[in-house]
């Protein structure tokens, strides 16, 4: 932006007229303008994503229509923790980061269990409005509720501190969610929902331009009178309409584009011929409709000019309206069909020469975007002043050499201009100003505008700075050193404004603005790295932390460095409650058990010692199949061994389940319906391994070809084979370790059910030593025959017609 670009004010002004719909109606239909399908997008335990919108300045209306696999009764969304608390947030111009606080979340909560929908939109909120993750939720917001431009949509399936951390396991369910969204507008021009006026009649916008300038020149453009204005370092453009007419109770509407920083732009009412009783009000709104209870501004324009001060680059809706005072509060429905006259006057001050603020007295540069050799994320560069001041090869510049004289003022103010390029609203703005003496500097940023001690976005100095936003963090700062960072800066226009005394000092003072991907690199405790949004337009950056840290820029410290040894030695030791089961299986020479008790242990410790950084023999991923398809298959051997079936049957059936643990290893081993599946397994063996067995003893095949239809003849037998198996079943366990190895597996599920990020360790640690506990009882619980070693043959037990014989001795 050169000097003469700083007079380029406004590029168009136009005018929006409330149409009366006639009786019969003949408002126009909307019709779609733009439109958007996301398919299913899963989401893991933790895991977020992005989409990026962009609403044209010609829509009425959005229509977004989210489906998601999440259907909990709103009433019991207040009992979710945060770990299963799944939303959807929309920001302007920046990607959203949720805030995690209670007091955020409850209010979300709280309204949307009122609303269902959407929080407050306004232009200027810097906080993302959320909404709970529900089956079917259909949203559609006016362009009087939110504005055109550049939103983004945010998916979080579970929030805190731990939501970006690494390799350790995330339990929960993942979830999906599609994403439609519509915009519309009016054939003849904007429309939004009808809605009634003072006077009680429905109406429909329709927009007309007026004019539309590309640069301001010293000529009148069609029949508005344009005059212009020069001083020293400021111009004025005044334009007067012509003759416009307006009934009572009727609104007609303006916009005014903004495309530079401006100092004001100011409203005033001419030669118009009002009575006493009547008032012209003018309501101006930032980028969206105004209405008569949501504005920015107003005021009464036929007593006194409406000025706005340091206006944000932008479009501006201007609504105006004659009032009858005497009636404002009337509840007469008989309308005033007053016709009142008048010409509308505005006027938009701009600085020239590279100055800005008040009276054009300060200095203003433009900073140049130099991007960084071979960067680690696609949009990392750094800015220095393109006046030939500053070196390109250095990331900071000397500070002093800018600084703006005063000598009627103890405080002057320099002004430091940027632009963020399109695509890059996932970086963040890091700025940093280092002196060898003590600081006496205060920064103001805004987006869009020229800061002020009344008007800014974020502030820092030495001894205090606006700390209160999730995007804006102040940092390791001292008495001579300034660091701060805006997270997510929006695409376009920001301007640094430095407050410091008239004098100039004798120190050096360092300043470096850049364009980062995370913030201070993960703080050395993660990595970082670059994604793409849904809609592959906008690059965002992210950590990923350590097996210590979370949060959004790994600051968070989850385990401190005793705890991360302590967890370490109880997720790898607890191994060693394989040894219980593995010198049993030795101890009865079933050999194939005792090599799979065995190396279930080891390949669990050596994944556990890999997952927590300790040594990794091999990848992360293989030793991960290793753990759980080796204890998927140590449950499932448990169960088949109770069935003492022939070794024929059984290498059949470890056939067959080695093929379904490994697929469950493979696709989803984190899972935890796992566990009831895999006891499932293990339950269905069992039972098909007791019916071989029956079938063997009892000639069971033989019977569909002789059975006898006759119930009361065959009930005798029946009764009799019922109270067989209930013998041979009290004969073949020991009843009180079976009681136990129940117990304890029903301690293994729920320690898995209740393992989570914060408390994996501890959960997980006690699976480890319940799942092979209760298999070494299941173990213990067969009565074994002392001759062989091995379990009683079932024959033995339910042979027919055999001679008494004397009960084997127990072990």
């Amino acid at each position: 932006m050169a000097a003469a670009r700083r007079a380029k004010v406004v590029v168009a002004l136009g005018v929006v007229w409330w149409w009366a719909v006639a009786v019969v109606g003949c408002g126009a239909q909307p019709v779609v303008v733009g439109s958007y399908g996301q398919p299913r997008l899963w989401l893991k335990p933790y895991d977020w994503s992005y989409l990026r919108v962009e609403l044209p300045p010609s829509f009425s209306s959005v229509t977004m229509d989210f489906a998601t696999d999440r259907d909990i009764q709103r009433e019991h969304l207040k009992d979710l923790p945060r770990r299963d608390l799944a939303i959807i947030c929309l920001m302007n111009s920046n990607p959203p980061i949720p805030d995690i606080s209670d007091s955020f979340l409850d209010t979300l909560l709280s309204n949307f269990l009122v609303v269902g929908s959407f929080g407050s939109t306004n232009n200027q909120s810097d906080l993302a409005q959320c909404i709970p993750f529900q089956k079917n939720t259909t949203i559609v917001l006016r362009n009087d509720q939110i504005s055109p431009g550049i939103w983004y949509v945010g998916y979080f399936n579970g929030l805190g501190p731990a939501r970006t951390q690494s390799k350790m396991i995330s339990r929960g369910r993942a979830r999906s969610v599609s994403t439609r969204y519509n915009n519309s507008r009016n054939l003849m021009g904007l429309n939004i929902n009808k809605r009634k006026t003072l006077n009680t009649r429905e109406h429909t916008r329709r927009i007309n331009f007026l004019s539309q300038w590309n640069h301001l020149e010293e000529k009148g453009v069609g029949s508005n009178s344009t005059t212009y204005s020069r001083m020293d370092n400021s111009i004025t453009c005044a334009i007067s309409n012509g003759s416009l007419c307006l009934r009572q109770g009727d609104m007609k509407f303006y916009f005014l584009d903004v495309v530079d920083l401006a100092l004001q732009f100011e409203i005033t009412a001419m030669n118009f011929g009002l009575a006493q009783r009547s008032s012209l009000i003018c309501y101006l709104r930032y980028n969206a409709f105004p209405r008569r209870d949501l504005h920015d501004y107003s005021g009464d324009i036929s007593s006194a000019p409406l000025v706005l001060k340091l206006p944000n680059i932008g479009r501006w809706y201007i609504a105006i309206e004659t009032v009858n005072i005497t009636q404002m509060n009337s509840t007469a429905s008989t309308p005033l069909l007053d016709m009142t006259c008048f010409s509308l006057e505005w006027q938009v001050t701009g600085c020239l020469n590279g100055k800005a603020g008040t009276n054009c007295s300060w200095e203003a540069y433009v900073l140049q975007r130099v991007p960084k050799r071979s960067p680690s994320v696609p949009f990392e560069s750094y800015y220095v002043p393109s006046d030939g001041k500053a070196s390109l090869e250095y990331s900071h510049f000397s500070l002093e050499q800018f600084l703006s004289n005063s000598s009627f003022e103890p405080f002057a103010w320099t002004y430091f201009f940027l632009d963020i390029p399109q695509g890059s609203a996932g970086a963040l703005i890091h700025v940093q100003i280092k002196s060898d003496k003590e600081l006496n500097y205060e920064l103001y940023s805004r987006y869009g505008g020229l800061p002020s001690n009344e008007s800014w976005d974020y502030y820092a100095s030495r001894t205090s700075s606006s700390n209160g936003s999730v995007y804006f963090s102040l940092q390791n700062s001292t008495n001579s050193d300034m660091d701060l960072s805006i997270f997510y800066a929006k695409e376009g226009t920001w301007c640094f404004g430095v407050k410091h005394p008239s004098d100039k000092s004798n120190s050096q003072t360092y300043m470096s603005i850049s364009l980062q991907g995370c913030h201070k690199n993960c703080n050395q405790k993660g990595a970082c790295h670059s994604s793409i949004d849904e809609s592959g337009l906008t690059f965002y950056s992210f950590c990923t932390c350590d097996r210590d840290h979370g949060g959004f820029d790994c600051n968070d410290e989850l385990v401190s460095p005793n705890g991360h040894i302590w967890q370490s030695v109880f997720l790898i030791a607890s191994n060693g409650a394989a040894i219980l089961p593995a010198f049993w299986a030795l101890r009865q020479k079933a050999f194939a058990e005792w090599i799979l008790y065995t190396s279930s242990g080891i390949s669990s410790a050596l994944y556990h010692s890999c997952d927590v950084g300790t040594w990794c023999i091999l990848s992360f991923r293989v030793l991960q199949f290793l753990d759980f398809w080796l204890s998927f298959m140590a449950v499932v051997g448990t169960f088949i061994y109770m069935a003492t079936i022939d070794e024929t049957s059984k290498r059949a059936m470890h056939t067959a389940v080695f093929i379904l643990t490994a697929l469950l290893a493979a696709t989803g081993a984190t899972r935890s319906a796992n566990i009831g599946i895999v006891i499932a397994i293990g339950s269905l063996g069992l039972l098909i391994g007791w019916l071989l067995e029956f079938s063997t003893a009892r000639r069971f095949v033989c019977w569909p070809w002789r059975i006898n239809l006759n119930v009361p003849q065959s009930w005798p037998n029946l009764r009799s084979l019922f109270w067989n198996s209930l013998d041979l079943l009290n004969k073949r366990f020991r009843w009180f370790y079976l009681l136990l190895g129940f117990i304890t597996l029903a301690f293994a599920g729920t320690s898995w059910k209740l393992e989570s990020n914060r408390s994996y360790w501890v959960w997980h640690s006690l699976w480890h030593i319940t799942i092979y506990t209760s298999s070494f009882f299941f173990l213990c619980s067969m009565r074994i025959n002392t001759v062989n070693h091995s379990p009683e043959p079932s024959y033995e037990l339910t042979r027919q017609n055999s001679l008494p014989r004397s009960e084997p001795r127990e072990t």
